[in-house]
């Protein structure tokens, strides 16, 4: 079993400090320009070096499934055709709970790195999204982990419904289901308003499938990945639009079959159609990602693909091919 490096609940609340500031409805959020993340970027950071353009690509054609997410959700919601690609407005936080090896963000800007990041209020990222010639339709908040600091979805949707532009943006955000600061710091009126927001979907990354691949990814502690569960089954009972990844990164192959059957029976019990929902994140070597790949890890990735053929085979087994024919955002939860 991979031993935790990673406190959580202390890290979490340390970031939090850190990242929000409520009077001033403030963020800290990352500035792109000379970092080594935006050496992976197809087209500059834009935005004042806050943004980037990010390009969601449906893929297929190899044996890895197609990834729907945002593309199917957004582009139902903004009426346009479900094209192979769509572009998105990308504001990242700068901090994360957690130390995914995969992630494609460097560690030093998931730790609030003052030298790569400044306060932003919703509005002055709207501003700067406004003066961009060639906007995306859609604005995804991403992270770092966006829900270290919930007050950002609502502060949000609270300046698009303003500036009455709630109909023509689309607006996505990130979770990795590591704490419940959702219900903490959010009232009950901000709970309402982001499930009943029309064009607003959200997405939580499940880290591993199994306890020990959980920590082997995170560097948390392995009893977290069931804290996932009943905290994805928490955001569904809101009733807004949700969906979910997956990482099929593993230390070990021991039972791995069985151990992808019982993940699917575990989101069966949130939801049957759930695992229809749930979109399985191919683990690629972006640049920050080359130093932290070791022998370990590099099996890792290969036993991804044999995680990935038995997920398909329970897909097929359990749902018609009806229901896997249907758009994502057209699956019932």
């Amino acid at each position: 079993m991979t031993h935790p490096t990673i406190n959580t609940d202390k890290l979490s609340a340390k970031f939090r400090e850190m990242a929000i500031d409520t009077d001033r409805k403030a963020l800290l959020m990352t500035r792109f320009t000379g970092t080594k993340q935006e050496s992976d970027f197809s087209v500059p950071a834009n935005c004042g070096g806050f943004g980037r353009v990010r390009h969601f690509v449906r893929g297929g054609g190899g044996a890895w499934p197609t990834n729907p997410l945002p593309i199917d959700p957004a582009s139902s919601k903004l009426g346009l055709a479900h094209g192979e690609m769509l572009r998105a407005q990308v504001f990242q936080n700068a901090v994360c709970n957690w130390r995914c090896w995969y992630c494609f963000v460097p560690f030093n800007l998931l730790a609030g790195d003052r030298r790569y990041s400044d306060w932003l209020t919703p509005g002055q990222m709207i501003d700067l999204y406004l003066k961009e010639a060639d906007r995306p339709q859609m604005i995804d908040l991403s992270g770092g982990q966006p829900d270290l600091t919930p007050e950002w979805v609502p502060w949000m949707m609270e300046e698009l419904v303003q500036r009455e532009m709630s109909d023509a943006v689309y607006l996505w955000s990130d979770d990795n289901l590591s704490n419940d600061y959702f219900w903490r710091y959010l009232t009950e009126h901000e709970i309402e308003s982001i499930a009943t927001y029309r064009n607003y979907g959200r997405v939580c990354c499940f880290k591993g499938f199994t306890s020990e691949s959980f920590a082997f990814n995170t560097a948390a502690d392995g009893a977290l990945f069931h804290q996932q569960f009943d905290l994805f089954g928490r955001l569904k009972a809101t009733g807004m639009d949700l969906y979910a990844y997956a990482t099929f990164t593993t230390p070990t192959s021991e039972n791995l079959e069985d151990d992808v059957r019982r993940f699917v029976d575990r989101l069966q019990q949130i939801a049957e159609n759930l695992p229809l929902r749930t979109i399985p994140l191919e683990i690629a070597v972006f640049s920050p990602v080359v130093d932290r790949v070791n022998d370990s890890r590099r099996i890792a990735m290969e036993y991804q693909w044999r995680a990935i053929t038995t997920w398909q085979e329970e897909l097929e087994k359990r749902f018609s091919s009806e229901l896997r024919s249907r758009p994502v955002n057209e699956v019932e939860l």
